[in-house]
C-alpha cells in the first residue's frame, strides 16, 4: 500500500492522508459485499429504508463538520458545501419515493391468478466519485443502490479522500451490517482493481474521456450494468429580454463552483445584434465584481479555487490554445497567483468564425458565438457530440417551443441557469454525456432490473389446454 494525500487547494495544507487500498485489499472488500448481498438483498425493504432514515440523519447531525471537510478538499465555500449535505439528506426521502414508484411491486389478477412484476438488485455495485461534488454526486447512487438491495463499494476521488471517510462514518452510524457499505480508498490502479473485479455494476459520475473507456471496458461483460454520468460542452442562447437579468443567469450558469459543475455553460450563443453586444459587456461587467476566495472567508466568496494548481495550468492551456486559434479575450484567463496557484479569475473569449475543439473546459471560462437568427443558434447549440444541459433566455414561447422541439440534450431549461436540476427530476444527457441511465430520481431505473412473474396457485387447467391437441 502507498500513501495517499489530500489538500486544501486555497492553502496547501494536508487535509487528510492514510493508505491506499491495494489489489489484494479491493478483492477482500468486493468478496464482503459478495458474501452480505444475499441477506441484505432478502431484508425487507422497510428495514432497509430504516437504515438509510438514519444515514440521514447521521448527515444532518454532522451537516457543520461535513460541510467544512468538503469545503477544506474542495475550496468550496461554505454556503455552497452546506447546500451539498441539504441535498445529500435531501437524497433520502426522494429515493424512497422513486424505488416506491419507479421500482416496486405490482400486482394484477388474471383468469388463472395473478400477474406480478417484482424488481430485484443486481447484486455487487461499484461506485467511482467525482471531486466537484463528492459527497452529494456519488450519495446520489448509493442511496438507491442500497434501497433497492444491492451492496456497495465506493471509491472516492483520490482528491477527496476524506469525503469518502466522512460518508462511510454515516454510514457506519446508520448501523448497516457488516459489508453492505464500503469504502476503497486509492487513485486510479485502486479504480482499476475495483472495476476488474466481481462486480454486478459501475455507477460512475466523471469525465466524457473515462465514460468512453468504460464503455469499450465492459463491452464483453454484459452482465454488468452501467451507469455513466458525463460531462459537456453546454450551450445557452440568451437571445432577448433584460440584459442585466440575462446577464445574471449566464454568470450563474457559467462560473458557479468555478466553472466544475458539469452542467455549466461552456458556449453563449448570442444574436449579432446590440442586443448580444451589450449582454456580452454585461456578462464581462459582472464577472469583474464576483468575489473569489478561500472557503471559510467572510463575506463568504462566490468563487473558490480550481481542485488543484494542476487543474488551473490545465485550464490556462487550453484557454491559451483557444487564443492562438484566434479567439478575441473579452476578458483574459488568469491564474491569480496573489491567493494560491490554483485560484483562477473568469475569461470570456469570443469564438465567432473560428473553428474549436469540441471539448470541456472543467473551469470558469465561456466562448462566445454570434449569429444571424435563431435557426442558426439551435444549430449552433446543437453542434457538439455531447448533451447534457442546454438553456434558452427569451420571453418569446414560440422560440422556447422550437427549442425544446430541436435541442439534444438531458437538461432543458429557460430563463434558469443550465445548472438548475433537482433531485425529483431525471438528470443525465446523450451522446458523450451519458449512457440513456439518467440519475437522481431515475436512478431507481438501474439500480434494479424488473422481474415479470405469472403466478396460479396450483397446476390446474394445463392439461385441458393440451388435451384437445394431443393424439388418442
Amino acid at each position: 500500500m502507498t500513501l495517499l494525500q489530500s489538500s486544501d487547494p486555497a492553502t496547501g495544507e494536508v487535509v487528510w492522508e492514510g493508505q491506499t487500498a491495494d489489489g489484494t485489499a479491493v478483492q477482500t472488500a468486493l468478496a464482503r459485499a459478495r458474501q452480505a448481498f444475499p441477506s441484505w438483498g432478502a431484508l425487507p425493504l422497510e428495514r432497509r429504508i430504516a437504515h438509510v432514515q438514519a444515514f440521514k440523519a447521521a448527515l444532518i447531525k454532522r451537516k457543520e463538520s461535513f460541510a467544512e471537510v468538503i469545503s477544506r478538499e474542495t475550496g468550496k465555500a461554505l454556503w455552497e458545501t452546506r447546500a451539498e449535505l441539504g441535498s445529500m439528506a435531501g437524497k433520502v426521502d426522494i429515493s424512497i419515493t422513486a424505488q416506491s414508484e419507479r421500482a416496486g411491486e405490482r400486482r394484477s389478477d388474471m383468469p388463472f391468478g395473478q400477474a406480478v412484476l417484482r424488481h430485484r438488485p443486481h447484486g455487487v455495485m461499484a461506485v467511482l466519485g467525482p471531486f466537484n461534488f463528492p459527497g452529494h454526486l456519488p450519495n446520489g447512487h448509493i442511496v438507491p443502490a442500497l434501497l433497492a438491495g444491492n451492496t456497495a463499494v465506493f471509491k472516492p476521488s483520490e482528491m477527496t479522500p476524506a469525503t469518502g471517510q466522512a460518508m462511510a462514518e454515516c454510514w457506519a452510524e446508520a448501523g448497516l451490517p457488516d459489508g453492505v457499505f464500503q469504502v476503497v480508498q486509492g487513485s486510479r490502479e485502486t479504480g482499476e482493481a475495483l472495476i476488474a473485479g466481481d462486480i454486478d455494476g459501475l455507477l460512475f459520475t466523471g469525465s466524457a474521456g473515462a465514460g468512453a473507456h468504460f464503455r469499450k471496458l465492459f463491452a464483453d461483460r454484459p452482465h454488468v450494468i452501467l451507469a455513466l454520468e458525463l460531462g459537456g460542452n453546454n450551450p445557452l442562447i440568451a437571445w432577448d429580454g433584460d440584459v442585466e437579468e440575462a446577464a445574471s443567469l449566464v454568470v450563474q450558469s457559467s462560473f458557479v463552483t468555478t466553472g466544475q459543475r458539469c452542467s455549466c455553460a461552456r458556449r453563449l450563443i448570442v444574436p449579432d445584434s446590440a442586443f448580444g453586444r451589450d449582454l456580452v459587456d454585461a456578462v464581462d461587467a459582472l464577472s469583474r465584481r464576483l468575489v473569489i476566495g478561500r472557503w471559510n472567508d467572510d463575506p463568504q466568496p462566490y468563487m473558490g479555487p480550481l481542485i488543484s494548481r494542476e487543474a488551473a495550468a490545465g485550464a490556462k492551456a487550453r484557454t491559451d490554445e483557444l487564443v492562438a486559434r484566434g479567439a478575441a479575450e473579452v476578458r483574459s484567463f488568469k491564474v491569480l497567483d496573489c491567493l494560491s496557484p490554483a485560484f483562477v479569475r473568469p475569461a470570456i473569449l469570443d469564438v465567432t468564425g473560428i473553428t474549436v475543439p469540441d471539448e470541456e473546459i472543467f473551469a470558469p471560462v465561456i466562448q462566445v458565438t454570434r449569429v444571424s437568427d435563431f435557426d442558426e443558434a439551435v444549430v449552433a447549440a446543437n453542434a457538439t457530440r455531447f448533451g447534457l444541459s442546454a438553456g434558452l433566455v427569451t420571453a418569446d414561447d414560440a422560440l422556447w417551443e422550437r427549442f425544446v422541439l430541436q435541442s439534444r440534450a438531458g437538461v432543458l431549461n429557460r430563463n434558469r441557469p443550465t445548472t438548475g436540476a433537482a433531485g425529483s427530476m431525471p438528470f443525465g444527457g446523450l451522446g458523450e454525456s451519458g449512457n440513456h441511465r439518467p440519475s437522481a430520481y431515475y436512478a431507481a431505473d438501474y439500480c434494479a432490473y424488473p422481474m415479470a412473474s405469472f403466478e396460479a396457485p396450483n397446476a390446474d387447467g394445463n392439461l385441458a389446454t393440451l388435451t384437445p391437441m394431443l393424439r388418442s
